[in-house]
């Protein structure tokens, strides 16, 4: 993510979530990219549909990662304009602890796998800044993202009373397992390759229709 994604990722948000972070957030946090990390997902039809080229994950500044084979974090080849913004990610990192903020998908791309697409992205990206453990909040009533984290070995380790302003609802606390452990890291790295291969043939389906 780039400043210059600010607005747009603002407009996707608006659409997702009853309270959405001001922009004036997103600048504050994507001026510090030691310490946070944000990307966003793009609709590419232009891009490549083979799992071996395609996709790729960029860093905080645009440039390609080379961490993940990612959908379409990339700009139209030869063209000025973006690529629509299909959804976004983002987290901050602290010693050995990474505390993913927000994730959100386009309401009607959603189902689709790609909240978790950019889920494991930020997993990937907390265990490149080795990072030990991942956090989050999660509202107690979004059963679909619990189920989510659980499938990647988060639990509840906690409660924030009233953590959600627009109606006081509760956040339940997750973190997941420790990277330091060779089969929690292996396991990660299964769900992820799962993820990929089930994309990779929706992008192609959705590319040759």
């Amino acid at each position: 993510m780039t400043i210059d994604d600010i607005d747009e990722v603002s407009r996707v948000e608006q659409r997702c979530f009853a309270t959405p972070w001001p922009a004036s957030a997103y600048r504050r946090e994507l001026r510090y990219p030691s310490q946070n990390f944000y990307i966003v997902l793009r609709d590419d039809p232009d891009g490549p549909k083979a799992l071996s080229t395609a996709p790729r994950s960029v860093g905080t500044n645009g440039e390609d990662a080379g961490r993940i084979p990612f959908l379409t974090f990339l700009r139209k080849p030869g063209g000025r304009e973006r690529c629509p913004i299909l959804g976004f990610g983002g987290m901050w990192v602290l010693l050995d602890e990474a505390h993913i903020t927000t994730i959100g998908v386009e309401p009607d791309e959603q189902g689709k796998g790609l909240g978790e697409y950019l889920f494991v992205a930020l997993l990937d990206e907390a265990i490149q800044r080795r990072a030990t453990w991942v956090t989050l909040e999660v509202r107690v009533s979004n059963q679909a993202a619990q189920a989510l984290y659980r499938k990647y070995g988060f639990t509840v380790q906690g409660r924030r009373p009233s953590y959600y302003s627009d109606n006081h609802e509760d956040a339940f606390i997750m973190w997941s397992d420790s990277f330091r452990d060779p089969a929690y890291r292996d396991s990660i790295e299964r769900l992820r390759q799962g993820i990929l291969h089930r994309l990779a043939s929706a992008v192609e389906l959705d590319l040759s229709s």
